[in-house]
């Protein structure tokens, strides 16, 4: 199982960052959309000090990725980045985008449950209908409304794990909170 943890948007508190990246989790994405590309930059430097085997991703900026040399989130409507320039991951919002996908390293599906001013989740059924039309290559996790107490349920063949991000970032534990999403994969 692997987890992406994803930040909320608040810019970076060190101490929190520390207990995140200690968690277990087996990768980050930074999604700071509030930062300029410098502070941003700093910050992407700053979790691969104090996680240098961590895979990274950044939200929504080239520019930072390709001088971190680390992966590229490109949301929705984000422009068509050049294959092979870096790993790449993108959202799946809709099983008709899956054509558009064929050159991501990492799809995130969802939302799979309930999540505030996300629109309508896709629900177990529906996730698990997709996972059984992707294409073997990209890495899948799901995404949205994802707690230790749903996870299990999630599990399928093809799907390869979860992203999170209040699940981790509002915990005030965050490594109990692996412990028990790896828990409930078994």
């Amino acid at each position: 199982m692997f987890i992406l943890a994803i930040s909320p948007g608040h810019g970076s508190e060190a101490v929190r960052w520390k207990e995140v990246l200690a968690s277990g989790i087996d990768g980050l994405m930074l999604r700071e959309k509030q930062m300029e590309a410098g502070p941003l930059l700093d910050l992407v430097r700053r979790v691969q000090d104090l996680a240098p085997q961590m895979e990274l991703w950044v939200n929504a900026r080239l520019d930072v990725a390709l001088a971190a040399g680390c992966g590229l989130h490109a949301p929705e409507n984000y422009p068509e980045v050049t294959s092979g320039l870096l790993s790449l991951s993108q959202p799946l919002h809709s099983e008709n985008q899956i054509p558009n996908r064929v050159n991501c390293q990492q799809l995130l599906l969802g939302p799979i449950f309930s999540v505030p001013g996300k629109g309508t989740p896709w629900g177990v059924e529906r996730l698990h209908q997709a996972l059984d039309g992707l294409p073997i290559g990209a890495r899948t996790l799901a995404l949205g409304g994802i707690a230790p107490t749903n996870s299990k349920v999630l599990r399928h063949p093809r799907l390869d794990g979860i992203a999170v991000i209040r699940a981790l970032t509002d915990a005030p534990e965050p490594l109990r909170v692996v412990d028990a999403f790896r828990q409930s994969w078994t």
